[in-house]
């Protein structure tokens, strides 16, 4: 089996192998760049320090001649120029002691030996001449003395010229060969490269054909299977050419799209048993809905009818009781007081009764309100004495707290004094532990506030749930009722322009409820 890890090790090795060859050669050639350089400089700065020497030299001799034509006076000018050429000797020494160093041939160092030795004798010449000039300036006449001294300088130049000249000429011929050999190793090291950069692509184009053509060639069928597969075609199979670890992946391949295939024929029978069953469950279902909607109709409907019903002897007990109200006097007191404990219950279930019809249509989207302008105090009051009987009943204290001044609100008095009624028989039903209920009445500058707070544990959060239309949740809950209480109050309250708000009653805890409502503005007052 051809291994495609074996494929890849060899040519990760001849990447490697490759790539260390190119590495040596490119280190020889900076290296032999960096030497040829470090020889043409070198041989530079010896030049520069054998053209130093001979000006150094050129200066002493004119030093000199002034100091034979002057005297004494020239004297310090003759020595520091002595003691230039002394330290330009010392500098053309040091350099071509390097160069000795530097050179590993016998021939380079035969060449720079040769130079030593002419510096020495350079340097022999230059400690005779001194003496001679100093012997020539106690010379009393300053004409002879002029003349000696040139004579001395000009047998000097005529002694060491031709060494001096031998030695600069050394030193440019050193140059200039490492110059030439700075460009030889830069053609090579160019040469290097373009035989570096025919090689590497020779083999990416030999690899290319080679190894990577046929992979991806390889992997590109199992992508398009798989998105054959993909698309439902799980009858696609790849064929094996080669038994190497693609090849072993390819026959899973196939072996998982035989799987899929089988897998995929028992989802469809599952599928359609499914889809028979969900038609049999939603058709019994839908039936089932049906009877449910029959049934509410029939509950709302039924519950129209009752409070429809109970509306008429309600009407006829009033009226009776309007009538033996307007008997004499002479009636005895027993039967006046039964009569008008009879009237105030009536009108107080002929109240629940119109509730009982208003929720009615409000549950079937039928609720039509009746705004007029109505005093919120005579709102209020008929709603806490309404609500006071079942207070007194369950021991909580209900007050009503008018505030300094009434407001005249333009509203359906009837929906409203349900409203506040709702809201207070939210708190005694539910806010276990209450032992407090308060309806206040506030005159803001836009309308009247109006609240409904108690001292029981407060509404659990999240509070927006209650505004929603049959959500029970936390302590306040599990009482009997329509369960449309805080829902039904935000409506009717919106539908006035006003707004309901749900917060805590103090630091110490309870619930209140705040309804926001506009403040009636008559024409004429304006």
């Amino acid at each position: 089996m051809r291994s495609l890890r074996v494929k890849f090790a060899l040519l990760a090795g001849s990447v490697g192998l490759f790539a260390i060859a190119i590495a040596a050669g490119l280190f020889w050639a900076l290296a032999a760049t960096d030497q040829a350089v470090e020889r043409t400089l070198s041989a530079q700065a010896r030049l520069d320090r054998v053209a130093e020497l001979s000006g150094r030299l050129t200066q002493y001799g004119l030093a000199a001649v002034d100091a034979a034509g002057t005297g004494a006076p020239q004297l310090d000018r003759l020595q520091r120029a002595r003691a230039d050429v002394e330290q330009a000797l010392g500098g053309v020494s040091e350099h071509l002691g390097e160069a000795v160093a530097e050179r590993t041939d016998i021939l380079g160092k035969t060449e720079a030996a040769g130079r030593s030795r002419m510096l020495a004798r350079l340097r022999a010449s230059v400690g005779l001449l001194d003496q001679q000039i100093q012997n020539l300036l106690k010379e009393p006449e300053p004409s002879r003395r002029v003349d000696e001294v040139r004579g001395a300088l000009n047998g000097f130049g005529a002694v060491t010229g031709p060494a001096l000249s031998a030695l600069v000429d050394a030193e440019r011929r050193a140059v200039e060969a490492a110059s030439v050999q700075a460009k030889a190793l830069s053609a090579s090291l160019r040469t290097l490269v373009l035989i570096v950069m025919l090689t590497a692509l020779l083999g990416t184009v030999i690899v290319n054909r080679a190894i990577t053509r046929p992979l991806l060639a390889r992997i590109d069928a199992i992508r398009r299977a798989a998105s054959a597969i993909g698309h439902g075609e799980s009858w696609t199979r790849i064929p094996v050419r080669e038994r190497d670890e693609l090849g072993l992946l390819i026959a899973s391949f196939n072996r998982m799209a035989a799987r899929l295939g089988r897998r995929e024929r028992r989802l469809a029978a599952d599928r359609a048993q499914l889809e028979g069953t969900v038609a049999e469950r939603t058709a019994d279902l839908r039936a089932a809905n049906d009877r449910l909607a029959a049934i509410d109709r029939s509950r709302r409907r039924f519950f129209a009818d009752v409070s429809h019903e109970l509306r008429t002897p309600l009407t006829v007990i009033l009226g009776e009781c309007d009538l033996a109200a307007r008997n004499p006097p002479s009636a005895p007191s027993e039967v006046r007081s039964l009569v008008g404990t009879i009237r105030v219950r009536a009108l107080r279930l002929q109240r629940r009764v119109q509730d009982l019809l208003r929720v009615a249509r409000s549950e079937s989207g039928q609720i039509e309100l009746d705004p007029r302008p109505v005093s919120a105090v005579a709102v209020l009051s008929e709603a806490v004495e309404s609500c006071a009987g079942e207070a007194e009943r369950r021991r909580i204290v209900l007050d009503f707290d008018p505030g300094t001044q009434d407001v005249e609100i333009l509203a359906d008095a009837e929906w409203l004094r349900q409203v506040v009624e709702g809201l207070i028989d939210n708190a005694l039903r539910h806010a276990s532990g209450a032992t407090r209920i308060v309806v206040r009445l506030a005159a803001g500058r836009l309308g009247a506030s109006i609240s409904v707070s108690d001292d029981g544990p407060g509404f659990p959060e999240p509070q927006d749930q209650f505004l929603t239309r049959f959500a029970r949740s936390g302590q306040r809950s599990g009482a009997a009722g329509f369960g449309i209480g805080l829902a039904l109050a935000a409506w009717i309250v919106e539908h006035h322009g006003g707004t309901i708000r749900l917060e805590k009653a103090g630091r110490e805890g309870g619930a209140e409820v705040t309804l926001d409502l506009p403040a009636l503005i008559r024409e004429d007052a304006a």
